[in-house]
C-alpha cells in the first residue's frame, strides 16, 4: 500500500480547520479541477460519524466514482474516510489537527493500493502517489486558504463552536 503524508500549517483556531476539512461544501470547492460533484449521500453541511457521500470526477481523462464514509471522529482532533467503493483496491484518509500556539498543525495522511496486483503497484508508484499528493496539496491549500480568511463564513454555520477566534 502506498502511503501520502501531508503537513499544512494554518494560521487559524483548530475547530475552524476540522470544520473545514469536514465540510463537503468545501470539498467540492477544492476539487474544482477535476469538475468533481456530489451525487449521493451528504449533499451539503458538515460530515458527521458514519455520514458517507459518493463524488463524481474525472481522473485522468476518465469519470470515476467514489463513495467515502467517516468511519472514526474524535472532535476537533481527528477524523478519519475510507473507501467504501471506487476505483482503489482500498483507500483511507486519516486527518490530524494539533494546535500549536496560534495556529494549527493539519496532518493528512493518505493510505491507498490499486488493484492488478504487481501492475497496480507500480502504477501506484509511478503516477498514482505524486497525482494524489498533489490533489491533496491542493486541497490542503484551500483548506488553508478558506481558514487564514473570512472565506470559512461561506462553508460554515458562523455559530459554530470555536470557528471564531477568541
Amino acid at each position: 500500500m502506498a502511503t501520502i503524508e501531508i503537513v499544512t500549517r494554518i494560521d487559524a483556531p483548530q475547530e475552524r480547520c476540522f470544520y473545514l476539512a469536514l465540510s463537503v461544501d468545501l470539498h467540492a470547492v477544492s476539487a474544482r479541477q477535476t469538475n468533481e460533484e456530489i451525487i449521493a449521500g451528504v449533499r451539503s453541511g458538515i460530515l458527521q460519524l458514519h455520514d458517507s457521500v459518493t463524488f463524481r470526477a474525472r481522473h485522468f481523462g476518465v469519470w470515476q466514482t467514489l463513495t467515502s464514509k467517516v468511519t472514526a471522529l474524535r472532535a476537533p482532533a481527528y477524523f478519519r474516510d475510507d473507501m467504501q467503493q471506487g476505483a482503489f483496491k482500498s483507500m483511507w484518509h486519516a486527518h490530524y489537527f494539533e494546535p500549536e500556539g496560534a495556529t494549527t498543525l493539519m496532518r493528512d495522511v493518505f493510505v491507498f493500493a490499486s488493484p492488478l496486483g504487481w501492475l497496480g503497484k507500480l502504477v501506484d508508484a509511478l503516477v498514482l502517489k505524486r497525482y494524489m499528493r498533489q490533489f491533496l496539496q491542493q486541497r490542503g491549500a484551500v483548506v488553508k486558504q478558506y481558514a487564514e480568511s473570512d472565506a470559512w463564513q461561506s462553508v460554515l454555520p458562523v455559530d459554530l463552536p470555536g470557528a471564531r477566534p477568541t
